[in-house]
């Protein structure tokens, strides 16, 4: 969630002030790099750069921004990271060869983005983890991560990412997955359970305590 001081930005931006809209944007931007990052297509990535589909996402947010203004249900970047998502599937349809298509559509959030891969989870996780050093041993247990992963529900997957990798709160992962709070606290914490031995194989024991 932004800081509470960005606030101000937000109540300009509603009133239509544009250059606030796009000072808000600035600080938003290594957030939704880091989101679009978490779920890139692996063979898009010597084509294509996430920050390049945060610019496209900037530019449909500016034009579409008449739409926020007309609701009051989703926070302005819980709308923002929607129109990321869909900037980010509309780009992998583009780039992607036609055959691939398909898969993209049935690996797709509630929300309509791409969903997190199971690579993508496992790998975000043992790149964040301070043991073991040997490489070789790190990939055997990347691949016991990814294992664990694979068993989870993809929307499970959505969740573990949202609040562990890009620090998004309940409430807002909730809002973005279109669930209840209750019910995003609960499938966080039932899939930390289900990853917890290979999460601690990782010298990740600690992953979400007091979540």
């Amino acid at each position: 969630m932004p800081s509470p001081a960005l606030d101000p930005l937000v109540a300009r931006a509603r009133q239509g002030d544009q250059v606030a809209l796009a000072e808000y944007l600035r600080h938003l931007e290594p957030r939704l790099v880091r989101m679009v990052e978490l779920r890139f297509d692996r063979s898009l990535r010597r084509r294509l750069d996430p920050a390049d589909v945060v610019q496209d996402a900037w530019l449909e947010v500016v034009r579409r921004f008449d739409e926020w203004r007309g609701q009051d249900e989703l926070p302005l970047h819980v709308w923002v990271r929607l129109i990321t998502g869909q900037s980010l599937a509309a780009a992998q349809r583009r780039h992607l060869a036609t055959h691939m298509r398909d898969a993209l559509r049935e690996g797709s959030a509630p929300n309509g983005r791409p969903s997190m891969s199971s690579d993508g989870v496992a790998d975000a996780f043992v790149a964040s983890a301070t043991s073991p050093s040997q490489a070789v041993a790190r990939e055997e247990l990347r691949q016991r991560v990814r294992a664990a992963i694979e068993g989870l529900d993809e929307i499970d997957r959505e969740i573990v990412a949202m609040r562990h990798f890009e620090n998004l709160s309940n409430e807002d992962t909730a809002a973005e997955l279109g669930i209840e709070p209750s019910a995003a606290s609960m499938r966080f914490m039932r899939a930390l359970v289900r990853l917890r031995p290979e999460l601690k194989a990782l010298g990740l024991g600690g992953v979400g305590a007091g979540a």
